[in-house]
């Protein structure tokens, strides 16, 4: 069984190798890390599908949720079409397997979880209710105030970027003033704020699993809305699950899988996938409602 698992799925394995590739392909603009700027040509309109800040030295395109804010925020004329179109799309296929695969910034904090000790946390008091949060983040900071908090000019702000996003501190902000010396020189209160939030969201990552996706990532809220309808799914076999819970006790988001194997908190990381003593769950992308029960002598 462990055998044909492991020839079934063995890009699971891989998934730390894929994100690091992708981290790596979106972000390998070389001119922009040796000279401190900012890659402005006509890719750079292009929305990759995670959190990947516009403002990284190395970044070829540009962050869903920093494009919508600044459309929003009038910075853009016309109602975003585009970006939402892009959103609805991705979600549509893929759902949140952008997180659990091509968000760089969900990379790092699976690397920082990797750090001692073994013991970790599995969830926060009030844990029902910190889940919730990423909407409010998504309504209020993603969408009310840029679209309504307009300056002098009739100009907002793309408030998340501005005020949260630790994906934009750690690979836009600290390579740029690292490598320009006039950034460093005019740098206030805010900078400090926002790598306040990024060391407490880094070191929230060493004793509990991915803190910035369960409760504050925008991006993964909208991803996680589009889970249930997305064409890549999570399938159990009803005749194969027994409901013994190694699924949840495998997943560090602790989702139910069994009983919500499409829930809005998954990643699509597939290690409930690997560790089901049953082979009763897997990962496609198809059409068909449920997983089709096999004959008995192929299941025996």
């Amino acid at each position: 069984m462990d055998k044909k698992k492991k020839k079934k799925y063995p890009f699971i394995k891989a998934r730390t190798y894929i994100q690091a590739c992708w981290a790596l392909l979106t972000n390998s603009y070389a001119s922009g890390f040796i000279n401190g700027t900012i890659y402005q040509g006509n890719v750079k309109s292009v929305c990759v599908p995670g959190l990947n800040c516009y403002s990284c030295p190395g970044a070829w395109g540009a962050c869903p949720m920093g494009s919508l804010q600044n459309a929003l925020a009038g910075r853009v004329t016309g109602f975003p079409f585009y970006v939402v179109g892009t959103l609805i799309t991705i979600g549509a296929l893929l759902g949140r397997i952008v997180c659990g695969w091509l968000c760089p910034f969900g990379l790092i904090q699976d690397l920082f979880f990797k750090i001692p000790p073994k013991k970790k946390v599995r969830r926060l008091p009030g844990e029902k209710y910190l889940r919730k949060l990423r909407y409010v983040v998504l309504i209020v900071m993603g969408i009310i105030l840029p679209l309504f908090a307009k300056g002098n000019f009739g100009v907002g702000s793309p408030w998340f970027c501005k005020w949260i996003c630790p994906s934009g501190t750690m690979i836009g902000g600290l390579p740029l003033i690292a490598l320009n010396e006039e950034l460093r020189s005019v740098l206030g209160w805010l900078f400090s704020w926002k790598m306040f939030v990024l060391a407490v969201l880094l070191a929230g990552s060493v004793f509990l699993f991915r803190p910035f996706c369960r409760y504050l990532c925008p991006l993964g809220a909208i991803y996680g809305l589009m889970n249930p309808v997305s064409l890549v799914k999570i399938r159990v076999s009803k005749s194969r699950c027994t409901s013994c819970g190694a699924c949840q006790r495998a997943c560090g988001l602790d989702v139910p899988v069994y009983r919500e194997p499409n829930s809005a908190d998954c990643i699509r990381c597939g290690k409930c996938i690997t560790v089901c003593p049953h082979s009763a769950l897997k990962m496609d992308a198809s059409l068909k409602g449920k997983r089709r029960r096999r004959p008995a002598a192929e299941e025996a």
